[in-house]
């Protein structure tokens, strides 16, 4: 960036950068963000008659595409530039243009504290950069979220370099693998990693004169002698094929030979998903609103690895050792559940042959809140404690400690951290959604906000969890590091300030292999198109249709005076971010679209005074105020209520059985599962273009990106799409058949538990043989677990002890 810096510094350009400074600083602000930048830019050029290549490729014009944040103080211009997706740099400019250098992080961040007028001379400053030091590292930004692969051809080398001591450390691992005190893989008989190699041979040879398909209990008795123990296959053929991956590893190592052999090696056999703050349940209590796609992953998640964990055991000849997979969804059990099941403590998760729900209660600190549903922004007080109940109840129920822990949302994680810690047990990190990300500025002001979101233990929570992952899964690469356009979520953890109480210089390594894509799967037994559907479905699609276009209900707003209209589906909670409201001013303002369709969004809430929360209440209020000024009634059904999957599968096919579309108008996605399920469904879907979206959709091929900000853009581009299915009939069909096709090839659950259970088994190892870097890193996280953390919740726990 110097060079480019330079380039307009010592050219004419260098007068055009002053006016657009003094241009910012006229607008009597200091702070300013990318788009305001690229607005400001946009005027002066057009204010200044530029010719048109200038926005675009002068000098100027790439440094203000470059630059995300910019901060006039006093004399000097604080400039934040991200050269490219996971890099920041920052820059101080003299308000002349004489002067420039490249500043530290904390500079920044003492800059944006002097800003809110919050700064003081001395704070903590958090800084993990230090513990990725030593550790391999990815170099192209492009391969952000590939850990695996990267990881896989970086132990291929060390084994290249360095084969003897890979061999004896390889042989360390196999042979102390066990499951519930019995041996697995080696046994006694086969003391070192050149012994091993050894009897691979010696095995090899015999094996292969089996009949392949033999059952392994037949070969049991004479592996055993030549020092195998079970877990080498079920049969003659799949030992055969194990042990020669194992051969071919260790004499000419490549990272598909890795990938084939961890896969089968039998690792994981208890698996322990978290999800602490929904009301986890099934048949009609599958979570709150606003955790309701969280637990639907999550027992969808549960079903997939039990699934494949018992294909795994089965392939590796462990079943007649009586050995099976136990899998166990973690949460909370809530007394006063509101006649669901939430107060039992044991549920058997539905299509399952031993998955558990299991719910452990938060101690009675005051009763008048544990034992009610507290929402995820308060729940923090409990965690720890009910780490610490939770992980006997867990021994009790596995019989030993799990192999795998899964952390899902902040608090889930949180919990993952402390039991992954106490258990020994491989950690996986899955966010999906951070909070940060979505309020602005939430860091920065998280003193004002503190008394509604509790910020400061919540980011405090997602450093901890975060950076103690052995691995962390991402639906999607900008769920990490964003586009040249925008921070990622977690990128958006790497440097930030909450002033007054600390500062985060490095709060995590985006380049680090623990950063894994894996995106989550579709039930592909309740969302499907139609022309799966069986006569049952049928049935209840009739039920469902008429709910959503005739039945008139307390529930229901809104009777549609043309039911023949091409029908627009819009499913979202009600939140300022999901942006119903934006929708309904896209529709508002457009004639065209309401002259075509009608628009129909099933959601949470109906009236104001059902709000939770401020920001809810207001867009309530803002779309009942919508729906007036745009006299919409005739064209709308407003549908509150919460449908069970397979009812909103039907919701989905009822509508494309009228050739209608599904909206999602969020201003940002992660990923979005009902973007997921509506495409796999067969509808084509118009998916916000800021967020996950970006990766599930191919304008124009498999479904339509748009920009919710701009409303007339939007309506231009679903009417262009109704007006050439006008054109030619089968256009929609071609749309439809190509976001099918997308979804159950990328998003199935099948893919997606294999990829997580390789993962867990290469992280496994990876973790053994570092061992001791790690555990510097568990010591300064536990530090600011207790330092920063506890005291943020404790202050929580004071407020709710004294609530009547």
């Amino acid at each position: 960036m110097h060079n480019l810096i330079q380039t307009v510094l010592q050219s004419d350009e260098k007068a055009a950068l002053g006016q657009l400074i003094q241009q910012l600083s006229d607008s009597n602000k200091q702070y300013f963000l990318r788009n305001e930048i690229l607005h400001a830019f946009a005027d002066y050029c057009q204010q200044s008659q530029k010719p048109a290549y200038f926005f675009h490729s002068s000098a100027l014009g790439q440094l203000v595409d470059y630059t995300h944040e910019v901060i006039l103080e006093d004399d000097q211009i604080w400039i934040l530039l991200r050269p490219w997706v996971g890099s920041q740099e920052i820059w101080q400019v003299s308000l002349d243009l004489s002067q420039v250098n490249l500043m530290p992080p904390k500079a920044l961040l003492e800059v944006r504290d002097r800003y809110v007028k919050r700064d003081q001379p001395q704070i903590l400053e958090i800084d993990f950069g230090p513990f990725y030091e030593s550790a391999p590292s990815i170099n192209d930004p492009r391969n952000i979220g590939q850990g695996f692969a990267f990881l896989n051809h970086y132990l291929c080398s060390q084994v290249l370099a360095n084969p003897g001591y890979w061999l004896e450390i390889l042989f360390d691992v196999l042979h102390r693998h066990q499951h519930d005190q019995m041996s697995l893989l080696i046994n006694d008989q086969i003391r070192s990693g050149v012994e091993l190699a050894r009897q691979i041979k010696q095995a090899i040879q015999w094996v292969s004169q089996c009949p392949p398909d033999q059952p392994y209990s037949e070969l049991h008795a004479r592996m055993q002698v030549l020092g195998f123990e079970p877990g080498w296959g079920n049969t003659a053929g799949r030992v055969s094929d194990t042990l020669e991956l194992l051969e071919r590893l260790l004499d000419s190592p490549e990272p598909t030979t890795l990938q084939a052999f961890v896969s089968r090696i039998p690792a994981i056999f208890r698996v322990v998903l978290i999800s602490i703050h929904g009301w986890v349940g099934q048949s009609e209590v599958l979570g709150r609103p606003e955790t309701s796609g969280q637990v639907a992953y999550v027992l969808d998640q549960a079903r997939s690895l039990e699934a494949k964990l018992h294909e795994e055991i089965h392939l590796a000849g462990l079943e007649f050792l009586g050995i099976r997979p136990q899998v166990t969804v973690l949460t909370r059990l809530i007394p006063n559940c509101e006649g669901t099941l939430c107060s039992l403590q044991r549920e058997k998760i539905l299509g399952t042959d031993d998955a558990w729900i299991l719910r452990v209660p938060f101690r009675e600190f005051n009763p008048k809140v544990t034992q009610n549903w507290i929402s995820k922004s308060e729940i923090w007080p409990y965690l720890e404690s009910f780490a610490l109940d939770a992980e006997q109840l867990l021994l009790s129920q596995l019989g030993d400690r799990p192999n795998l822990i899964i952390g899902n949302y902040s608090d889930g994680n949180l919990v993952a951290f402390l039991l992954s810690r106490r258990l020994k047990a491989t950690y996986c990190n899955v966010a999906h959604s951070l909070e940060k990300p979505k309020h602005l500025f939430s860091n920065l002001y998280w003193q004002d906000l503190e008394d509604q979101y509790h910020f400061s233990a919540q980011f405090a929570a997602d450093l901890i969890s975060m950076n103690a992952a052995d691995f962390i899964i991402t639906a999607s690469y900008q769920e990490i590091v964003g586009t040249p356009e925008s921070m990622g979520q977690y990128e958006s953890y790497k440097l930030f300030t909450m002033p007054h109480l600390y500062h985060v210089v490095d709060g995590i390594d985006l380049f680090s292999p623990k950063f894994n894509r894996i995106p989550p799967g579709v039930n592909d037994q309740v969302f499907y198109p139609s022309s799966q559907a069986d006569s049952a479905s049928l049935k209840e699609r009739d039920r469902v249709s008429n709910l959503l276009f005739d039945q008139e209900h307390e529930r229901i707003l809104g009777k549609l005076v043309q039911p023949e209209k091409i029908p627009l589906l819009a499913i979202a909670p009600f939140s300022p971010v999901k942006n119903l409201t934006g929708l309904i001013e896209c529709f508002g303002r457009s004639k065209d679209l309401q002259a075509r369709c009608n628009l129909i969004w099933i959601t949470n809430k109906l009236h104001p005074q059902e709000a939770i929360h401020t920001d809810e209440a207001n867009e309530l209020e803002k779309m009942h105020a919508l729906l007036n000024e745009y006299q919409l009634h005739g064209q709308i059904r407003w549908i509150s209520t919460r449908l069970s999957d397979p009812d909103l599968g039907e919701a989905y096919r009822a509508i494309a059985d009228r050739n209608g579309l599904f909206l999602h108008f969020a201003r940002f996605e992660a990923l979005g599962r009902v973007i997921l399920e509506a495409m796999v469904s067969g509808l084509p879907t118009f998916a916000t273009q800021f967020g996950g979206a970006l990766e599930i959709i191919e304008d124009y091929q498999n479904g339509f990106l748009i920009n919710p900000t701009d409303l007339e853009e939007t309506a231009q581009k679903i009417v262009h799409f109704i007006e050439q299915c006008d054109a030619n009939p089968k256009y929609w069909y071609e749309i439809s058949e190509r976001a099918i096709q997308r979804i159950q090839d990328e998003y199935n659950w099948q893919l997606h538990s294999r990829q997580l259970l390789s993962l867990a088994k290469t992280f496994g190892f990876w973790n053994y043989v570092h061992h001791q870097n790690r555990e510097a890193l568990q010591r300064y996280l536990e530090a600011l677990f207790y330092l920063i953390y506890k005291p943020r919740a404790d202050l929580l726990l004071e407020q709710h002890l004294q609530r009547i």
